[in-house]
């Protein structure tokens, strides 16, 4: 399948593509750079902050959750205002936020991890109707965070371990129930696991670091497709466009030096995503 590029900008770490289903927009983070990105009638727009930012979810139409390396923020996506909402290991300088996604009950999971990947650094939380709670600790490289089509699990993974988890949730709230099992094991692999979706059909459509490449798994983990893009370092997917049958990839620049590394890349696929999930406020 073709491979195009969405935007040539070269992201040191590029990370956290969100489509904004009500503006048909896609918004995307180059962490270490501390920007948030977006195209908007042809023309990139780039807000930059003076921290790390990663990842968020559509609230309403002008209103994002983002995600930072101390806090979550409300956004407003018209002004560039941010108006804080809770803390995230502001009291940990050794930390940064990294991967995160809405959840189907109106909820924010974000993962945290070592600016330095220090081992054990970081955590997953929930962000939930005003609480903040603590789902995971001792995570290295926090990465993956999807949920499953029928509400049943999320997914989540530690980068520096390979197993992608999934963990049962409360079908009244959304609030993990019982203990995590092990989806896929590919810790033996010389690639990382990173960002990951979860399409129509319930399949996992993960980004592997240093590989080139998008792969899709269905629901039992068997390996179903692989998707070859122009740059080693592919870190996160997100379905978008009208009928949502673009897939979106974010890539990293970071140790690379020539193009087309850190761009933002889009494939017409032949198999639909879902919305993203509206956060409740």
């Amino acid at each position: 399948m073709t491979v195009d590029v969405y935007s040539s900008t070269a992201c040191t770490l590029g990370e956290g593509p969100l489509w904004h289903p009500e503006r048909g927009q896609l918004f995307w983070f180059d962490i270490l750079g501390k920007q948030l990105r977006t195209i908007e009638n042809g023309e990139e727009r780039v807000w930059t902050f003076d921290d790390y930012v990663s990842a968020a979810g559509w609230v309403d139409r002008d209103t994002l959750i983002m995600a930072s390396a101390n806090a979550l923020w409300r956004f407003d996506i018209s002004t560039g205002e941010r108006t804080h909402l809770v803390d995230l290991e502001a009291d940990n300088p050794v930390t940064r936020s990294n991967d995160g996604r809405a959840d189907p009950w109106g909820g924010f999971w974000i993962g945290t991890m070592g600016v330095q990947a220090e081992p054990g650094a970081g955590a997953i939380y929930r962000y939930y109707r005003g609480e903040l709670r603590k789902l995971v600790p001792d995570v290295t490289i926090s990465n993956a965070i999807c949920f499953a089509h029928d509400k049943s699990c999320a997914y989540y993974t530690d980068t520096d371990i390979g197993k992608i988890m999934r963990q049962p949730l409360s079908a009244a709230d959304g609030w993990p129930e019982g203990s995590p099992s092990v989806f896929l094991d590919l810790g033996s692999e010389d690639f990382g696991v990173d960002g990951a979706v979860i399409d129509a059909e319930g399949c996992l459509v993960n980004a592997r670091w240093g590989t080139s490449q998008v792969v899709r798994y269905a629901p039992d983990g068997t390996l179903l497709d692989t998707f070859d893009l122009p740059t080693s370092q592919t870190t996160c997917p997100a379905f978008g466009g009208a009928d949502l049958t673009r897939l979106f990839v974010t890539s990293a620049a970071e140790n690379l030096n020539t193009a087309p590394a850190g761009q933002t890349f889009v494939i017409d696929v032949p198999f639909k995503g879902l919305p993203e999930y509206q956060v409740i406020l």
